[in-house]
């Protein structure tokens, strides 16, 4: 026995001074502008189609990055001898609706409209509802005190109280909040008055997708113009300008509302590719980023080459360093899992089903480095803000190692500055819950996330094309990624859980 821990520490010992004597740079170099290019202009091209989650353009990107890990020699990681994990998509679409208010038939895109995802089935006659403001609730706000909206359908004003000052992205938010504060007051309906609604057609209109089919009673819910609020609240004697003054409370109205749609069964992929490690390959580095972007509009592509080819085209690269190395003889002692997920652009599917799906024992990952945005430059840096820059997410969540590891490392290779701004926890923008690290945080592995800030100029944009992208800077960037990940994959120890999620 004691021959048998000899050996095994001997071993280790071996792999470890492997490691430190191999070249990095030289690995790292694989990672370069004209390497990035190349692969970014496949996937960021026309005929990939925006690549969609569930539609043919990201099921050719998942296809393409399949074969590229196949040709460099990944293991499929997607069990069953297979690269691409399938996971469900649902989407409603609209086959019916039929609204009427005093036996007028009402006009869909102009009087009101439908968030097909959060319809209901059914037929109801409304003959009394109940105006409850803004429809809020917080510890200074209760639209809903001395109201009885139990069993009644409710008209709720779009936005916040106009004494709450918050942040565009809060607002967004907040309909969908007083839409489930709402339903847990058990009301029948829900009216929401917009300041605008889309105008288009009724016919085949589609829902948002999702990956959890919804089992409960569903709430229906109409969005309505401002014209039509007059109407349905005429007895208030108050125009829609005034409705914010507008005594709350019950008012008489004749509302008939027919509503029916349909679920499509749709199907995405995540596309995995592993490297098996040495004397540690029971324990895992994850590499991720998301491949999907918004699809077409009509004709209008949106290619998507910041958000995320970018990250894709990164984590690609990554791949091909890590295996030029192991050929070298200098493989990463823990297993790499280079993983490039869809959905994330429908609400971080890929990595939820992976993170609930996994293929290995969560316990058993060190980290989840996750690039999503890294080839353009903010453009709300100014000077004297460094361009030489690379915003870093979740560096003092989860675990106390992360910024140590990676500032050591960008200070020994790439000298990028590291900017946290981002992991404050005042950040507006909530930027630590919008990518597909997250999934991997609910589960305690520690994440780091590198993003470039792109949040305003050609962010969900047409325009985000692959000749906005600054490759020199890219390449730096995902080479410090490189060295991150292969510190992490070739020390001695896990990287430790110290810190708890908040």
């Amino acid at each position: 026995m004691k021959k048998q821990f000899l050996l095994m520490g001997l071993l280790a010992s071996s792999f470890a001074m492997a490691q430190k004597s191999a070249p990095v740079e030289k690995f790292a170099s694989v990672i370069s502008p004209k390497e990035l290019k190349a692969k970014l202009s496949v996937l960021a091209a026309a005929d990939m189609e925006g690549r969609e989650t569930a539609m043919p353009g990201q099921k050719k990107a998942a296809s393409y990055i399949e074969a590229f890990f196949k040709k460099i020699g990944l293991q499929p990681g997607a069990g069953e001898g297979k690269y691409q994990m399938p996971y469900p998509v649902f989407q409603d679409s609209l086959s019916k609706s039929e609204v009427s208010l005093d036996n007028r038939a009402l006009t869909f895109g102009t009087d009101y409209a439908l968030n097909i995802s959060s319809l209901a089935n059914g037929n109801w006659t409304v003959d009394n509802i109940v105006y409850a403001g803004y429809g809020w609730q917080d510890s200074t706000h209760n639209s809903y005190d001395n109201l009885d909206v139990k069993g009644k359908w409710i008209v709720v004003l779009e936005g916040l109280p106009k004494d709450i000052k918050a942040h565009p992205y809060e607002i967004y938010k907040s309909t969908f909040n007083k839409i489930n504060i709402a339903k847990k007051l058990g009301v029948a309906g829900i009216i929401v008055v917009m300041n605008h609604l889309q105008n288009h057609s009724a016919k085949g209109l589609k829902g948002n997708m999702y990956i959890k089919e919804n089992k409960g009673v569903a709430t229906p819910l109409l969005q309505i113009s401002d014209a039509l609020a007059n109407k349905i609240l005429q007895t208030s004697g108050k125009s829609i300008e005034e409705l914010s003054v507008v005594k709350t409370g019950d008012y008489a109205t004749n509302l008939h509302v027919e509503l029916e749609k349909i679920t499509n069964h749709l199907e995405s992929s995540n596309v995995i590719g592993v490297l098996p490690g040495t004397d540690k390959k029971g324990e895992y580095v994850f590499v991720t980023g998301h491949y999907d972007h918004l699809g077409k509009r009509d004709s209008v592509i949106y290619f998507g080459a910041d958000d995320d080819g970018s990250g894709t085209t990164s984590v690609m690269q990554l791949a091909q360093a890590f295996v030029n190395a192991k050929k070298k003889g200098f493989g990463p002692r823990r297993s790499m899992i280079f993983m490039t997920v869809s959905g994330e652009e429908k609400g971080l599917f890929g990595s939820e089903y992976y993170s609930e799906h996994p293929t290995i024992n969560l316990d058993s990952a060190s980290v989840d480095l996750n690039i999503d945005m890294d080839g353009r430059i903010d453009t709300e840096r100014k000077t004297p803000d460094s361009t030489n820059y690379i915003y870093v997410i979740g560096h003092d969540k989860l675990s106390s190692d992360l910024q140590k590891i990676n500032e050591a490392e960008n200070n020994k290779y790439t000298h990028l500055v590291l900017d946290y701004k981002f992991d404050d926890p005042k950040d507006p923008n909530r930027i630590y819950y919008r990518s597909d690290h997250y999934n991997f945080a609910k589960k305690g592995i520690p994440i780091l996330f590198f993003y470039d800030g792109m949040l305003k100029a050609d962010y969900h944009q047409p325009s985000d094309t692959v000749d906005k992208i600054d490759f020199e800077l890219m390449s730096k960037r995902a080479q410090m990624v490189f060295y991150t990940a292969w510190d992490i994959a070739n020390r001695d120890a896990m990287l430790v859980r110290d810190i708890p999620l908040n």
